[in-house]
């Protein structure tokens, strides 16, 4: 069996900047929220518990990393996955709304998103279904009904959260999925189109969604309500220039930017370090994209790359999704900016999501036999090694036919 290619560490530092970046941004977003909320006690509350999660985070991505993706592709670890985000799912239900949502499972001490597992769940049910029916992916009920079926079930429950921002990244995961995977171009337009149908009627239907999209088209006709977060997120970019205000030195979020250590944690960034801190955030984010794509492309077969596209897409796009609603690209919606923004569930689900697109990157460039996992081509190294052998080679030989004529001339 030959030997792994190193783990990608590269990705790895880009994940951890990020992770650790997001919590010294959650201590100077929260840091007077904190004094009010414990009577001056402390400015340090929600740094405490996202630095926590976010070293907890980070150990658990490094154990991912150890764990080969192949064991995500065994029948009983998809499904029993996929029955856990359910039941998950479900059990939401039981628990009393915060702020009109029932997202949480909320125990003393402790709380958790399970809409989180699902970003994980969906890719790999994909890309273990399309890994199995690859003959028949351009087939309707064998496979299309099937991973449809699978996606309505889970942005169902999601949706009836409400929370149709995780709704819109589980579409996006699965038609990249999908497409990658060998899908019909005719299979995939209908299927987006229908997506695109139910999420008009979502926004349309839905007053409070209604409203929101009332306030984007004119956010400051509507500054003292529906616009008022969206308003102030621009207000704190804008005076932040090009080069910042300075760490913890931003104003708005005094009181002014709701939940600023959150899902509008991006506008702090925007107001602390301006112009060069966001576009240094989104390069960061762009480098991940570069090499989650690079370790999906070159993973030893194809359920590691359907599964590796199904996360970084998902990554990617929910950081898009937030930024785009921070700068009022897009009409506003709660979702978190992925490593940033407060939240364990969030965090620790992410970087278990990193952990294994690194194991999958250990494995590229690889082809993946029942035998074992032999290479595709030979290192850089062993190249020149071989070809400088065969240079000396070639100098010999002549050398030996000279002296040999030599010789028989003497004679």
């Amino acid at each position: 069996m030959a030997k792994k290619l190193r783990i990608d560490w590269f990705m790895f530092a880009i994940t951890a900047a990020l992770a650790l970046f997001g919590a010294v941004m959650v201590y100077s977003a929260s840091a007077m929220i904190s004094l009010r909320e414990t009577g001056g006690e402390t400015q340090f509350a929600y740094f405490f518990k996202q630095f926590g999660f976010t070293i907890t985070g980070l150990a658990v991505m490094y154990a991912a990393s150890k764990i080969h993706y192949k064991w995500y592709q065994h029948k009983y670890v998809v499904y029993g996955f996929l029955i856990i985000t359910v039941i998950l799912l479900l059990a939401v239900f039981a628990f009393p709304p915060i702020n009109g949502a029932r997202r949480w499972i909320r125990f003393p001490g402790m709380s958790f998103q399970p809409s989180e597992f699902a970003k994980i769940a969906l890719p790999i049910f994909l890309a273990y279904f399309l890994t199995k029916n690859e003959k028949w992916v351009g087939d309707i009920r064998e496979t299309v009904l099937p991973c449809a079926g699978v996606l309505a079930l889970l942005c169902g429950l999601i949706f009836l959260e409400p929370d149709l921002g995780t709704v819109i990244v589980l579409c996006a995961v699965f038609v990249s999925v999908y497409f990658a995977g060998g899908a019909k171009i005719l299979h995939l337009a209908v299927v987006s189109t229908i997506l695109l149908v139910f999420g008009t009627l979502a926004l349309v239907l839905a007053p409070w969604r209604f409203e929101r999209m009332m306030a984007f088209m004119d956010p400051f006709a509507k500054a003292d309500s529906s616009g008022y977060q969206v308003v102030q997120s621009l207000y704190a970019i804008g005076s932040g220039g090009i080069l910042g205000e300075g760490f913890a030195r931003g104003q708005q979020k005094l009181f002014y930017l709701p939940y600023p250590y959150s899902d509008f944690i991006f506008a702090v960034v925007g107001e602390e370090f301006g112009l060069v801190g966001t576009l240094a955030v989104v390069l960061a984010f762009g480098l991940l994209l570069w090499r989650g794509t690079r370790a999906a492309l070159l993973a030893p077969d194809r359920f590691g790359m359907l599964l590796g596209i199904g996360i970084i897409t998902g990554i990617v796009m929910q950081a898009l999704f937030n930024i785009s609603v921070v700068i009022s690209i897009l009409p506003a919606k709660g979702i978190p900016l992925p490593f940033i923004s407060y939240g364990g569930s969030s965090v620790i689900v992410t970087l278990f999501a990193i952990g294994i697109l690194l194991n999958i990157s250990q494995h590229a460039g690889f082809i993946s036999f029942e035998n074992g996992i032999h290479a595709t081509r030979t290192p850089q190294k062993q190249r020149k090694k071989k070809t400088s052998k065969k240079k000396t080679t070639k100098r010999k030989t002549p050398r030996k036919r000279k002296t040999t004529r030599r010789k028989t001339r003497l004679k």
